[in-house]
């Protein structure tokens, strides 16, 4: 249900909560909040800094891939990680965990520290592509949306499996998917900011860009055809942007559920615009999102710290148990 809150209110409501959360990721370390920045200046500048920007990077890409996915399957309960990206990711992660570790273990080197700082970035932002790539490939391009997401649910499924049995090799790669898994702000520095901001900008304008034939396939694919718009080249881009903005999250990040599917439906029960500006209003929502979410990850149980990914399942799948349980009983179907 709509609050009647106008797209530059919201908009502006938005932004002052992402000052606000920036203020108190800041503050907020492992021994309680703390205002006085002068004196610790270097922790602040060097960790806490770029961990709470990247943080808000992160949730707005997933934001954005978010309402990406819901418009082009016009399915509101659509994910970001519906095409294969999170299985590729997740496969590219322990690939380079095995490798390490039967390298350290094959020639006794223990000094693989850049495996961790950047082969697992690496990795995962090129097996969240290869899944994305090797969807479309079995789908035969972006041209009927039914079958991609089918394709997306079996690439899934397959590099999942994949990942399990390297796993079941090497088992000293699972504690590393695992952190994987669940997602962590923990390990975002100034050059994970640099590549989360580089991702935004290339991706969030060409989407609001070609943002009309979101609109025109709410009419209908046949609505949509008839206005003389080339879908299936725009849905091959809108997929191209949606894995590109996803596989940088995830990269940096891991996966952090439930940010992508609940950003736009926040944003939606706000305010009826049209998909461009949904397109923004989802990507600030989602760094408010995520903001807050790893403001309290550090916050709940110091000194000791949540995964930021665990937190926002919780809080996502419980809005969203909420959300069916009301329009179940007002007769309305999600």
């Amino acid at each position: 249900m709509n609050v009647g809150w106008s797209a530059p209110r919201l908009a502006a409501a938005l932004a002052a909560a992402v000052v606000l959360l920036v203020i108190a990721g800041l503050a907020a370390g492992s021994e309680g909040w703390s205002f006085a920045w002068r004196d610790e200046w270097t922790l602040v500048a060097e960790i806490r800094a770029p961990r709470t920007l990247g943080a808000w990077g992160v949730g707005a890409l997933l934001g954005l891939a978010g309402a990406i996915a819901q418009g082009l399957f016009r399915n509101p309960l659509a994910d970001p990680y519906l095409l294969g990206s999170a299985a590729g990711a997740g496969l590219g992660v322990v690939l380079v965990l095995a490798a390490g570790g039967l390298l350290g273990a094959s020639i006794g080197w223990t000094g693989l520290g850049w495996v961790t700082q950047i082969g697992l970035v690496v990795a995962a932002f090129a097996g969240a592509l290869v899944g994305v790539g090797l969807t479309l490939l079995l789908a035969h391009g972006a041209a009927r949306p039914l079958v991609l997401l089918l394709c997306g649910v079996v690439v899934g499924v397959m590099l999942g499996a994949i990942a399990d049995l390297l796993l079941l090799l090497s088992p000293d790669a699972l504690r590393g998917r695992q952190v994987f898994l669940l997602g962590s702000t923990g390990f975002l520095g100034w050059r994970s900011v640099g590549l989360l901001a580089l991702a935004l900008v290339l991706t969030l304008p060409i989407a609001v860009r070609f943002a009309r034939a979101l609109d025109a396939l709410v009419l209908g694919e046949a609505s949509a055809t008839s206005l003389g718009l080339p879908l299936p080249r725009i849905r091959l881009l809108l997929v191209a942007l949606m894995a590109l903005a996803t596989g940088s999250a995830v990269a940096q990040a891991g996966l952090v559920a439930f940010v992508g599917l609940v950003a736009p439906h926040l944003v939606r029960r706000c305010v009826v615009v049209t998909h461009g500006a949904l397109l923004a209003l989802s990507a600030l929502a989602g760094g408010a999102l995520l903001l807050a979410a790893d403001v309290a990850a550090r916050s709940v149980v110091a000194p000791q710290e949540l995964p930021v990914g665990l937190l926002t399942a919780v809080l996502g799948g419980a809005y969203l148990m909420v959300l069916l349980r009301r329009r179940r009983g007002l007769g309305v179907v999600v």
